[in-house]
């Protein structure tokens, strides 16, 4: 009797390992947020396939994340919701402190500006004639299409009304459809928004250039999963495939990045977010 209890109990344990070894080893998995430049619905068309290249690069799923606007992606970036996140240059400045992401990539030989659209039939030439007016942005710290247009406006002693209407896309919209005389944007994503609002549109002056966003990672995140994060996103410039998802976030290449580089940002000194940092 006891010898069959024992084979019995040998076979369970034996069916029990086998059982066990069977069961597929879980995936890492990764949040990666884009700040929210342009709607949900288009960033998620235009970074997705991205991920899924990346993700059958590194072995690790890469999935989409992003906010309905900037202040709520600025609020989940400062409470470490992402394990990578796409974040404007002042962003990382802030975010890079608390809660510690660090820099692994960014556009290759790019610099970024802010520019200040109008309809194509406005009648404004110059950057002063928008003193005493409204005009769209798409939040108080978005820096390039914000940021340094408010500023430069402010040191010419200019009185405009800013209001805030969540993403670069419904600047341009808004602008198209005259609510606003002018508005605040970037290169990147004026080449990119829909060819029926960009062409009813021109750009009335542009920044001075700055180190471009930042792809950076928590600290959280493993240093071998990054090691392979790095590679992958390297080689997206050489591989045909990986070139050409690039192409449909019109970025030219990708370059490896390390925390100095934003630098020049921190020189500004801005301090929009400080009340958020001390969080």
């Amino acid at each position: 009797m006891k010898t069959v209890v024992k084979k019995i109990l040998g076979a369970t344990l034996v069916s029990g390992a086998v059982a066990m070894a069977a069961v597929p080893v879980q995936a890492e998995t990764l949040t990666f947020g884009i700040v929210p430049q342009q709607s949900a619905k288009k960033l998620a068309r235009l970074w997705t396939p991205i991920f899924k290249h990346l993700s059958k690069k590194t072995g690790t799923t890469i999935r989409f994340a992003t906010a309905q606007n900037i202040p709520t992606f600025e609020k989940r970036m400062r409470a470490g919701e992402y394990d990578v996140a796409y974040m404007n240059p002042y962003h990382y400045t802030v975010f890079s402190q608390k809660p510690g992401y660090d820099a692994i990539a960014r556009q290759k030989d790019k610099r970024i500006k802010g520019i200040v659209v109008v309809r194509k039939d406005s009648p404004l030439k110059t950057l002063a004639e928008l003193d005493q007016k409204k005009l769209a942005f798409p939040s108080p710290a978005a820096f390039a299409a914000s940021v340094l247009p408010r500023a430069k406006m402010e040191q010419e002693g200019m009185n405009i009304e800013p209001k805030y209407v969540s993403s670069h896309d419904s600047v341009y919209l808004s602008v198209s459809k005259g609510f606003f005389v002018a508005g605040g944007g970037v290169m990147r994503t004026f080449n990119n928004t829909t060819p029926e609002v960009r062409e009813q549109l021109r750009v009335l002056w542009s920044t001075p250039t700055y180190t471009p966003h930042a792809i950076a990672v928590h600290p959280r995140v493993k240093p071998e999963t990054v090691a392979k994060l790095k590679q992958a996103l390297l080689e997206m410039n050489t591989d045909p495939s990986g070139q050409s998802l690039l192409k449909t976030i019109n970025f030219k290449g990708l370059e490896l990045a390390e925390n100095g580089d934003w630098d020049d940002v921190r020189g500004l000194n801005i301090r929009l977010l400080d009340n958020l940092l001390a969080q």
